[in-house]
């Protein structure tokens, strides 16, 4: 089983509560952030690891979506809130590195802390499944956690990182655009959007 397919053990425990735990987070940060993803977006668009769905709300209007997702119980959430915005979007079990989609199916790519629940070793795969089935005139816009430079702020960081790791198999320190180039991918854009922890990485094809 790879990286990403060990995630679906703690998903499922904590798919319940997950919005609930993510609270704070999602106030303070994250739906402050999450429009930045969609802006200019149009066309077929696919939210992989869409988790339970809290990018439903910034869809662009008019955009064909789809979500994946590897664990069953968060997407059952997900499907809740699809039902309870009225959300036009597909989902699916699927696994991010090997989706199964066509090539150049999806006019835009989005994934939000996807990233950061998949090992080193399943970075650059996971990267070049994305690209594979993006058109290579469209976007992929990734969303991630990077430990910060601030002494201090890094050193909370580390000690949240086991609790992290445990809830969510999780980690702040993947660097995912390390492995950008070896995926056949240009890196566009690299821009801080929360103090210098999180960042939005915008890719395209070379």
């Amino acid at each position: 089983m790879n990286a990403f397919g060990t995630t679906k053990r703690p998903y499922r425990a904590i798919a319940r509560w997950y919005d609930l735990l993510d609270l704070p987070f999602e106030y303070f940060r994250y739906k402050k952030i999450r429009p930045l993803l969609f802006e200019g977006a149009a066309g077929r668009g696919l939210d992989a690891g869409v988790g339970t769905g809290r990018n439903m709300p910034f869809y662009p209007p008019g955009a064909r979506m789809t979500g994946i997702d590897l664990s069953p119980a968060m997407l059952a959430w997900a499907e809740r809130r699809r039902k309870a915005l009225g959300v036009d979007v597909e989902l699916a079990e699927r696994d991010a590195l090997a989706t199964g989609f066509a090539d150049d199916s999806f006019d835009f790519v989005v994934a939000t802390f996807l990233f950061c629940v998949l090992e080193p070793e399943d970075q650059r795969p996971a990267l070049r499944e994305l690209a594979r089935i993006c058109k290579p005139e469209g976007e992929i816009r990734i969303l991630e956690y990077t430990l910060s430079a601030d002494p201090r702020r890094r050193f909370v960081m580390r000690l949240m990182a086991p609790w992290v790791r445990l809830a969510y198999g999780a980690a702040f320190d993947r660097e995912t655009e390390r492995y950008v180039p070896d995926a056949g991918l240009d890196l566009i854009e690299r821009r801080f959007l929360f103090k210098d922890v999180i960042k939005l990485l915008i890719l395209k094809r070379k």
